[in-house]
């Protein structure tokens, strides 16, 4: 193959400026790596989970009744627009699991009897054998559960069953898709150890739980087209009679809401990150193409005598943006493929799909080649078309010199305070600005990077701080099957090691306002709550007040309710009231969505004398093994939680999520900060090398000529600080935003030591990369450089 003239020579500046090119690959490299492995990963998820539910028949409607006849199944089939309808008995019931020292909860879910074609959310079966029917003690174990304990088939865990004291053997290790993110509703954090779903046979836990010939759990699939909301309001009339808590669709199913939420945040990041690499590279190429279109001012004349045209010329110069946008861009996708595949990797510890695999689709590739063309069109057409339109006559001149005038320094009378190298480095700086004020953005963002990956890490250690020190009090909650008398409270209170106690009551309930609607739990609190507290906007405790519905702030967003407003509330259970309560104030909450009132209140709106649903304990540390066994023995309890252990648990997952985006982000800081340091020292080296040539003929030495040009440097570096920010504080606020949703809110925290972090990180990339052009002034070649021409 013939390779041109022009395409020699476009060679030769390639090689000639190699190390910015390289720099400028990298940042591109980083750009679109980042964009095709959030992209493809969330290709991944969403087309295996979308195989998931179609293969194991995901339900689209899930309903909880008390106690339902079987026939009530033919009932909810009639209702138009249902296809199929699965009944079964779930229970929660306490666990002692062998090594786990503190109580855990089992979630028991009936197998079918046989197989049935119509059943949903069937279970995979990832290592063992299904239950005996004729047996009353094998169960399939969940795969979180098995892992996070280490058990396997064959080991066994201990079930207070209807007030029984139960063996269970673990026979299997299943998923099912409405398990793919394991949380107990109610739940903040996920946890492995201490939630266990478990599957058996349906006879046994009829028998168990009064349930012969009855069901208590309904989930049902709905044709195409049908009006999920009129299904969902036939099947609360249907199931009402028999205690029914209210239905929800697909939209409300806890794992499936956190996935989708989950989807979301990995949608909304890949636009954010990207951008900043491509908006920093496409600076770069700004910068690189119009210093070599100036100092080729006198090639681009030749060019143009010996017949190349002016398109063939800037075609010439956008060419050589092509060719590293081609190279990032090839750099990037297979970085983004092989950075893909283990981000997805590390989804499946988190996602339970019985496999995950690596997807990825040619639109993603297509879409990042088109935003980093877009890009280097951005930076490149300017010195593109002053390279077009530059008249052969003209380009034979050399350019006008530039002005110079007095600084500011100087204009104020600084200047005696100044030496002569630093009034030289003011000057070019001057005579600049744009040039050092986009230097100045670049590595601002640059440290704007780092200061986003760490700003994660603090927001959670804030979130953890005030959810569990400021506001959760306790050392462990407890929740009873049914609601018990309110002397309960004085046994809590006299369990072993407990120093205090406080009941809560916990009622099934749906929200109106408008039409705008909520179905949750509202809680009834003690009047001045001092172990689950509610704070102000100040983080100061609040007192719930004699009457009135006391919601948080982002419960209040969803119902488009203020204090002083009146809400209508739907009673899920008991005698079902409803009734329109005054919303009387609204609290700060970092964590769920939720209402509370006062427990007496609450009482009185259910028409109950004095009922509880659980507590809220604080216990003497050194006591803690005796109070976890005994409350281990306690039939009555559906739940136990650990406030210590669920804290550890969470603080195990984050600091592994932290440490791998930590290094993601110090990796594409550092490059942004040596990409933009390198190659502003290159392009200052190349514009000043007369000067610095000139000055060591004067006698200047190489430390002072070093000086001058590692002195505009660090002016930039250090004016980039608090750019950087500033600039930090802006992403964080974006990345907080983005992942902003019912569930969590991440508050805009950061630390000053990541601050200071990013400042290091920034200083020492800067350092690095001026060194590397401070041995070129060492081999500078003073003859040469004075016979050029300016």
């Amino acid at each position: 193959m013939v390779i041109s003239a022009i395409d020699r020579k476009l060679l030769r500046d390639l090689w000639q400026v190699k190390g910015q090119v390289l720099a400028i690959v990298l940042i591109l490299m980083c750009g679109v790596t980042a964009f095709v492995m959030t992209r493809s990963a969330l290709v991944s998820l969403e087309q295996t989970r979308a195989a998931y539910y179609d293969r194991h028949r995901f339900a689209d409607v899930f309903a909880r009744v008390k106690r339902a006849p079987r026939s009530l199944a033919d009932r909810v089939a009639e209702i138009p627009g249902v296809v199929t309808v699965s009944t079964r008995v779930v229970q929660d019931v306490t666990l002692d699991v062998r090594g786990l020292p503190e109580p855990a909860v089992g979630r028991l879910i009936s197998l079918p009897e046989y197989d049935a074609a119509g059943d949903l959310n069937t279970v995979y079966l990832r290592l063992g054998r299904f239950p005996d029917p004729a047996r009353d003690d094998e169960v399939l174990a969940s795969e979180a559960f098995t892992v996070a304990n280490k058990l396997e088939p064959g080991d066994t865990v201990s079930a207070i069953i209807n007030g029984r004291k139960k063996l269970l053997r673990i026979v299997g290790v299943a998923l099912a898709p409405e398990y793919i993110f394991q949380m107990r509703q109610g739940d903040f954090f996920p946890d492995d150890k201490r939630f266990a779903v478990m599957w058996m046979p349906r006879r046994p836990l009829e028998f168990a739980f009064d349930l012969r010939g009855a069901f208590n759990d309904l989930t049902l699939t709905l044709a195409p087209g049908a009006v999920e909301k009129e299904v969902l309001r036939q099947l609360d009339d249907l199931t009402a009679e028999y205690g029914g808590t209210g239905a929800v669709g697909r939209d409300e199913q806890l794992s499936h809401k956190f996935v989708s939420d989950e989807f979301e945040n990995l949608k909304n990041i890949s636009r954010i990150a990207p951008n900043i690499f491509l908006g920093v590279a496409a600076f770069l190429l700004n910068v690189v193409l119009s210093r070599l279109v100036t100092s080729q001012r006198e090639q681009i004349a030749a060019l143009k005598a010996f017949g190349y045209s002016s398109l063939a010329v800037g075609w010439h110069y956008l060419k050589f943006a092509l060719v590293i946008v081609a190279l990032g861009l090839v750099g990037g996708m297979i970085g983004g493929i092989l950075q893909g595949q283990w981000m997805t990797s590390l989804y499946q510890k988190f996602y339970r799909f019985p496999i995950l695999l690596f997807h990825y689709e040619p639109s993603v590739f297509i879409e990042a080649t088109v935003i980093a063309l877009i890009a280097a069109g951005v930076g490149t057409l300017g010195a593109v078309r002053r390279a077009v339109t530059l008249p052969p006559a003209e380009a034979m001149r050399p350019p006008s010199p530039p002005r110079y005038r007095a600084t500011l320094a100087e204009r104020i009378g600084l200047a005696r305070l100044l030496s002569p190298g630093a009034r030289m480095v003011l000057r070019n700086l001057e005579r600049k600005p744009i040039s050092a004020a986009l230097s100045i953005l670049g590595l601002g963002f640059g440290s704007a990077v780092l200061i986003m990956g760490f700003f994660i890490g603090d927001a959670f250690d804030w979130i953890v701080d005030i959810q569990f020190d400021v506001m959760q009090r306790q050392t462990v909650s407890v929740s009873f099957v049914e609601p018990r008398p309110g002397r309960i409270n004085h046994e809590l209170a006299h369990l072993p090691g407990v120093i205090a106690a406080e009941p809560f009551r916990a009622v099934a309930a749906k929200l109106r306002h408008g039409p705008r609607s909520k179905r949750l739990a509202v809680r009834g609190l003690v009047g001045e709550p001092r172990l689950l507290r509610l704070i102000d906007e100040s983080l100061h405790a609040v007192a719930l007040p004699p009457e009135g519905l006391v919601l948080g702030d982002e419960l209040a967003k969803i119902l488009d309710v203020r204090a002083g407003e009146s809400v209508s509330i739907e009673v899920l259970e008991g005698q079902r009231p409803i009734r329109e309560v005054t919303v009387s104030l609204i609290v700060k909450e970092i964590v769920g969505a939720n209402a509370y009132m006062r427990i007496d209140a609450l009482n009185r709106l259910m028409g109950e004398s004095d009922a509880v649903s659980g507590g809220y304990l604080i216990a003497d540390s050194n006591e803690l093994p005796n109070l976890y066994a005994t409350l281990k023995e306690r039939p009555a309890l559906a739940a136990a939680q650990v406030k210590s252990a669920m804290v550890q648990n969470f603080n195990d997952i984050q600091q592994e999520n932290m440490r791998i985006i930590r290094s993601f982000y110090v990796t594409f800081g550092i490059i942004i900060a040596v990409g933009v340091v390198y190659n502003a020292a290159q392009v200052s080296l190349a514009e000043r090398s007369r000067d610095l040539a000139s000055l060591r003929v004067l006698g200047f030495t190489r430390g002072e000529i070093s000086a001058i040009l590692l002195g505009e440097l660090a002016v930039l570096v250090l004016a980039s600080l608090p750019v950087g920010q500033l600039l930090g504080q802006g992403l964080a606020y974006m990345i907080a935003k983005s992942v902003e949703s019912e569930a969590i809110r991440m508050p805009v925290v950061i630390f000053p030591a990541t601050y200071s972090v990013a400042a290091i990180v920034i200083l020492a990339s800067a350092v690095a990369s001026a060194l590397i052009v401070r041995r070129k002034l060492d081999k500078l070649d003073l003859v040469a450089v004075l016979k050029t021409q300016y």
